[in-house]
């Protein structure tokens, strides 16, 4: 979506180093562009493997977790080493006042196209999913869903891919005790927020939906909202997901055996997410692709 020149998304150089969106014909002469390009070249030297899992460049667009920080509020913090007093601390936040600064850092960076609408992405929006809509009340959500015994291990092993940068011994079935919980209950929050207060600011997206025809799965999305999708911007995005496939830089492999799990432990904590959405909206045959 980020390939969609109506649309705005959240540029990495610009979530480290917030500002107004300058032309683009300017950004790698910026001190700030550059020193967000060396911080992912030192990343990515530290530990190659994380690129396969989570690649970034400095001019692409990136979860908008980066705005939290400057509220020192983010799962950032504790996902990129060990720190439970912080955590705890983290749990009673209230996080209005960090999304209401999240607002104004997007008003700022996008205030030289202030008629594009914003394109975000950032799986913990689920944990905060109230905060966000009164702060956000027309915000809309495409919510993408995939098997949790594949999810859950591959999460861990970001984790512990940006942990290691930080740590030298690292507990990975604590890792995987801790994903586990913390997903599921982001979830579980998503549910009761979407049957409280509506599920039609909601699009449920399916994983294999999403790799077998992106550009169909954006336009059933923009469909569903009543929102543009112009030619030249589906045919932009064909071409760089053929330019990007999946895979591109090399392979992520993870067990959820490497995290102290297993996936019928996995499937069991997500029961009822699975029954609401990958069973009763989406067929056993479906269900099994998404598995295999």
């Amino acid at each position: 979506m980020a390939q969609d020149p109506d649309r705005q998304v959240l540029e990495y150089w610009l979530a480290n180093t917030p500002g107004p969106r300058p032309p683009s014909d300017t950004w790698e002469s910026d001190p700030r562009f550059k020193a967000a390009a060396q911080g992912l070249r030192l990343t990515y030297w530290l530990d190659p493997g994380l690129r396969a899992i989570h690649d970034l460049t400095p001019e692409g667009p990136e979860e908008c977790r980066h705005l939290f920080l400057q509220s020192f509020v983010d799962h950032t913090f504790d996902a990129n080493a060990h720190i439970p007093s912080y955590t705890r601390w983290f749990d009673r936040q209230d996080m209005r006042p960090a999304y209401e600064r999240h607002r104004d850092l997007l008003r700022w960076i996008g205030s030289t196209t202030p008629e594009r609408p914003w394109v975000l992405k950032y799986p913990a929006h689920l944990r905060n999913l109230d905060a966000l809509l009164d702060v956000y009340p027309d915000a809309c959500f495409i919510q993408t869903h995939r098997d949790p015994a594949e999810v859950i291990p591959s999460v861990c092993s970001l984790v512990t891919g940006w942990r290691g940068i930080h740590e030298d011994a690292l507990d990975f079935e604590a890792i995987g005790g801790w994903q586990l919980e913390l997903c599921a209950g982001w979830v579980e929050n998503a549910m009761r927020v979407r049957d409280e207060r509506g599920n039609d600011r909601f699009f449920d997206l399916y994983f294999h939906e999403l790799v077998e025809d992106p550009v169909d799965a954006v336009g059933r999305a923009c469909d569903h909202f009543g929102l543009p999708l112009s030619m030249s911007a589906e045919a932009r995005m064909a071409d760089w997901y053929r330019e990007n496939p999946q895979g591109k830089h090399g392979g992520h492999r993870y067990r959820a055996e490497d995290y102290g799990l297993t996936p019928p432990e996995i499937l069991d904590r997500f029961s009822s997410y699975l029954k609401r959405f990958l069973v009763a909206t989406e067929d056993w045959e479906s269900l099994e692709r998404m598995r295999s």
